[in-house]
Parts: C-alpha cells; structure tokens; sequence
C-alpha cells in the first residue's frame, strides 16, 4: 500500500484553512498562545545572557527590515528578526508546551514577522495562520508512535517540527495557494535539524534557540518559495522524508491526517506553564507541592528526596547528578530536576527569580538539592506521544522522623485535564513584560492585553507589537 500524499494534504489544509473553520474554543486557545508568547520572550531579554549576544548580532547585521525586536526595539529582515524572537521565546523556559514540544514559539513570531511585514494583517487571519501551522505541529507528532521518542531518536520536536509549521504560518499570512505552500514546505524540509545532544549532561544555549533556527529557516523557506524556488516534494511521505530519514519508521497516518480541517488536536494536547523551567520539572514540581499540602511538610523535616522513574526525560534532566545539583546558568538550572525540585520543597512554588545569579547561589536551596536523587524504575512503561505531561515519576520523601511520603501525580497544573484561568495568564504575562530591556509603560501593558483578547476584531495586528515595543 502507498503512503497517502500527506505532504499535498497539510499544504492544501494550510492554505484553505480560514478564521470561520476555527471552533470558537481554539480561537480562545491561539489568543491565550499569543499573549503567552509575547509575554515570556520579552522577559528573556534581560534574565537570559544569551539574549544580548543573539540581539547585538542581529543589529550588527543591518539590513532594511521591518519586523521588531522584542523587549530591545529596532528592526531587522523578518528571517533575522524571528531568528532572535523565536529564540527569546524559549530562554526562560516559561513558554506553552504540548504534543511537539513548543508549538507556540515556532508559530507566533512568525506571524507577527509577516503581519509587520505586510501591514493591516486582521486578526481574524492571524489566528487562521497561527491555527494552520500549530496543527500541522501537532499532527506531525501525532502520526509517531515510538514509546518516549524523542528520547529514542534523539530529536527535539520543536525544532524539528518548526520548520514546517513556521512555513505553514508565515505563508497561510501570504495567502499562498496549494502548490507555494507545497514549495514552502520542501524548502523547510531541506534544513530540518534539533538534535537533543544539545541538552545532554550540562545544558548549552542552543538549547534555547531551536525555534529561533526553525523560525528563520521558516521564513527563508517562504521567501524563497514566493520567489518562484521550487522546493521538494514528499517531505513527509517521501523515500527520504522525514519519518524514513529523522524517525526510521512509517507514521501512523490515520492519527496524522484524521479530520484534517475539522479537528485540531492542538485542544486536547496543549497545555501552559506556571513554572519557569522545563516540561519534565512539572511532574517533580507537582508532587513535592501536593506532599507539602497534603502532610504539612516543611523543608525543615526533609531527610532526602528521590524521584523514582517517569521518561527518559526525567533521567535525562536529573543526571550527571552532581552537576544537576549545582547548575551555573540559568538554563542550567531550568534543565535540572534535582535544582528545581530543591526550588519547591524550600519555597513551595518557583519563579523567575529563582533562575537569577542570586537564586542559582541560595544556599537554602542548593542544601536542599544535595537531598535530591534519581532511581530508575525497571517496571516504568514508556508513554507514546512525547508530550511532557505524561511523564508520571514517583517522588518519594524521606523524613527526617523516620516518615516516607510519596506522590505520583495524576497530570500537572496547565495542562488540558487541569486548566489555568486567563486571570493566570494575564498575571503571567505581565510579570514576564516587567522584565523588558526596553520598560513597557502600564498603560500600553493593558491596551496590548486588550487587543489580543479581542484579536479577532482587531484590523491590525502589528499595533500589538508596537505597544509592547514602544520606540524609544
């Protein structure tokens, strides 16, 4: 039996997708997506370091432009400036996460890239862009069915999933037929890339950037294609698509392709985060919260703590032990269950804050890391789908009294089984923008919540970036 010509179907989805196919659900999503993602990736422009270094390369380059730097102000090409945007949008480790990993951060400051690029993009359209490209992200996951994979195969979804569903959302905004966005898609599949040997042992910048890479790849794709390059063909299906070449087996196209136009995965799957670090700390997080409710615990009783299974994530983000108990970055630290799990069980919640050079060196906090350990479980049953909140390790506490309390959650706070509130959100994004290089003022900080809470009436949605980005 052949292959489904998945590659032509996503590209003519992509393209024929409008705002009046959107259930009125996942138009309230894509709107909580886009303030989600505006809010952290300012707020990476002073708490992360890397962010200045990928700024001032960006600047240097020069170059006529009309899309904005985030938190900095300024201009540059769309390809360039995503390249920095979508690469704030992962340097707190505060963005949304769902099946793919980081579908948000590879579709949101693209669309903004080609609404500033263009001007009076509507709302209405913006999200039909958005939607197109978060649900081929999503489908693209979907179709793979390898226990924990992205362990397995050594990708990061994100990364690898961005480039098409960047290309799709960028040229879903050209209004691209069937036959551009297939080019689009052949384009982007030429520099696929995300490799997870970036987050082995001690975590690396690169870490951070990958929808920055896939966000520029995404755009150049697009202007290429509109340009009359022709891309390849088959990207998905393909002797050497991707399933062949990235992932080694055939997808299950049934999950992959299935209501195409009338489902959108993307509202079973997508979740937000209320703590600043990675996917895989929720489930630690999770549990030590519910043992400090649950037993009255304080960190004053604790003997030790020892998460016991859950993904190959979770073994990934608690060893080399020693080094995961004292992170030197910050994104270290973000990639550490033993650190955050520390954060916790001392605080009872986590914050950016904690991430500072400051919180890296409180001693309270690394004490308390130095109780954290890791156990395999022989008996753990690897979950299918990649999504960080199946990952279900047991955290067990040692008491100082001789106690062992322990907590396997059922799900995290933020994911689809357990909501957050817009009020959240809001609050979220408004301690994120405190943190622009470029100050925000108050007023512009409400009228840009505004907008995006009315997006689909909005006429133009670049008004939003230029209230979060006042000119100097």
């Amino acid at each position: 039996m052949n292959p489904p010509a998945a590659t032509l179907e996503f590209a003519r989805h992509a393209a024929a997708l409008r705002y009046e196919n959107l259930p009125s659900e996942l138009v309230v999503l894509l709107k909580q997506c886009v303030l989600d993602t505006l809010g952290v990736s300012i707020a990476a422009s002073t708490l992360a370091p890397e962010a200045n270094i990928v700024a001032d390369y960006v600047r240097a380059l020069g170059g006529q432009g009309g899309t904005t730097l985030w938190g900095y102000g300024g201009k540059a090409p769309a390809p360039w400036a995503v390249f920095l945007n979508g690469s704030l949008g992962h340097m707190v480790d505060y963005d949304d996460v769902g099946a793919g990993g980081h579908v948000s951060i590879c579709t949101v400051p693209a669309a903004f890239a080609v609404a500033e690029e263009r001007g009076g993009v509507h709302g209405r359209d913006f999200l039909a862009a958005i939607a197109a490209g978060t649900d081929i992200h999503t489908r693209l996951n979907a179709g793979i069915r390898i226990p924990d994979w992205t362990i397995a195969e050594g990708w990061f979804p994100t990364q690898m999933f961005g480039y098409l569903s960047g290309a799709a959302t960028a040229a879903r905004l050209y209004e691209a037929d069937e036959a551009l966005m297939e080019n689009a898609f052949g384009i982007a599949f030429t520099q696929l890339s995300g490799s997870r040997q970036m987050a082995v042992g001690e975590a690396t910048h690169l870490r951070a950037m990958q929808a920055g890479f896939a966000g520029q790849g995404a755009l150049l794709a697009v202007e290429l294609a509109r340009r009359g390059i022709v891309g390849s063909k088959a990207v998905l299906e393909g002797r050497y698509g991707l399933y062949k070449t990235y992932v080694r087996t055939d997808p299950d196209w049934d999950a992959m392709l299935g209501g195409l136009g009338t489902a959108f995965p993307l509202l079973e799957l997508h979740g937000f985060k209320v703590w600043p670090a990675c996917g895989y700390t929720r489930a630690t997080n999770t549990a030590i919260r519910e043992l400090r409710t649950r037993h009255g615990l304080s960190p004053e009783e604790v003997e030790s703590i020892t998460v016991i299974g859950g993904t190959g994530a979770t073994q990934l983000l608690s060893e080399p032990l020693a080094s995961k108990r004292r992170p030197k970055l910050a994104i270290d630290g973000k990639f550490s269950i033993p650190f955050t799990s520390a954060v916790m069980m001392v605080k009872g919640n986590v914050t950016l804050r904690d991430y500072t050079d400051e919180g890296l060196r409180d001693s309270t906090v690394l004490a308390m890391a130095d109780r954290v350990s890791y156990r395999l479980d022989p008996d753990a049953v690897a979950p299918v789908g990649g999504y960080s909140s199946l990952s279900r390790p047991t955290v067990e506490v040692l008491t100082k009294d001789g106690r062992t309390l322990s907590c396997r959650p059922d799900g995290v706070p933020g994911d689809p089984e357990h909501p957050v509130s817009n009020e959240l959100l809001e609050a979220k994004f408004r301690d994120c923008v405190s943190f622009s290089a470029r100050p925000i003022p108050p007023d512009n900080v409400d009228q840009a919540i505004a907008l995006v809470q009315d997006l689909e009436h909005v006429d133009d949605v670049s008004r939003i970036v230029r209230l979060l980005v006042p000119e100097a």
